[in-house]
Parts: C-alpha cells; structure tokens; sequence
C-alpha cells in the first residue's frame, strides 16, 4: 500500500467518524496532496456508511443514548439531538439535507429526521447526496483557488 493509499484510507475512515464531516475531511486530503477527485469518493463513501447506519438504527441509537445520558445523571436528550430536531422542525428533510452537514453533522440529521417519521430510505439519499455536493463544492474551490500543502509553504 502507498503513501496515497493509506492517506486515502484515513480520510475514508475520517469521513466515516461521526463529528467529521466529509466536508471537513475533504479540505485536509487536497491540502496534503491527496487527488481530489479520490478524495472526494473516499470521504463521501465513509460519510454515508454512517448516514446510512444512523439512519436505519436512529431509534436504536437514539434510545441507548438516551438511557446513557439518563445513567450519567443527564437529561434524557443532549443538546445536540435537540438542535438537530429543532433544526428538522424549522428547515424539514430538505432543509435538512441542504443545511445538515454544515450546521448539525450528516449523522445528527439522518437521525433527526428519521426520528420525525421521515422514512429511513429517503433520508439516507437526500442527506448522502447533499454531503456530495458540500464535498465537491468544497474541492472544486480549494482546486480551482490552487489550495494545496505545496501553495501554502511558498
């Protein structure tokens, strides 16, 4: 395995770390002189394995992390999940998936919105597709303004 190989592997992993975005991992790729377009792929497939877990498990996951919370002597829903929910009640699934992945965090939103009755399909797909775009947006800008490791030690 090489250099580019490993480094794709962590922004595969980095991406699929719920609190690092693909948005957030895709910069840090290109900036070390990962291939854009590979790093893209790498951090959206790893984001959306987890949109997609969150998604399909939000009640579960929602539950265990409640009766955690509840264990630890805190409220039953943390500050989070209630921003996410506030979020989905103010913007809706759409809303949600245009806005999630920099306001509240993909998985929050997949959660979020599944835990309002939209179904766990359609979340998944809305919320996967608008992390692909933020992720090309963003490395269309860094490749476009000439971002990279090389341009910023000159």
């Amino acid at each position: 395995m090489n250099l580019e190989q490993l480094g794709l592997l962590g922004i595969f992993l980095a991406g699929a770390t719920p609190w690092l975005e693909a948005i957030a991992v895709v910069p840090a790729g290109i900036i070390f002189g990962l291939d854009p377009v590979l790093t893209v792929i790498a951090a959206a497939t790893g984001n959306a394995i987890t949109i997609f877990l969150f998604a399909y498990a939000g009640s579960s996951i929602r539950s265990w992390i409640i009766r955690r919370r509840e264990a630890r002597g805190k409220t039953g829903e943390s500050p989070k999940f209630q921003k996410a929910v506030a979020a989905f009640d103010k913007y809706g699934i759409y809303g949600m998936a245009a806005l999630g992945p920099v306001l509240i965090g993909t998985q929050f939103a997949a959660a979020a919105s599944v835990a309002a009755g939209v179904k766990p399909l359609k979340t998944s797909l809305l919320i996967t597709a608008s992390m692909v775009l933020w992720g090309t947006g963003i490395a269309l800008l860094m490749v476009f303004s000439g971002l990279n490791l090389e341009n910023l030690q000159s």
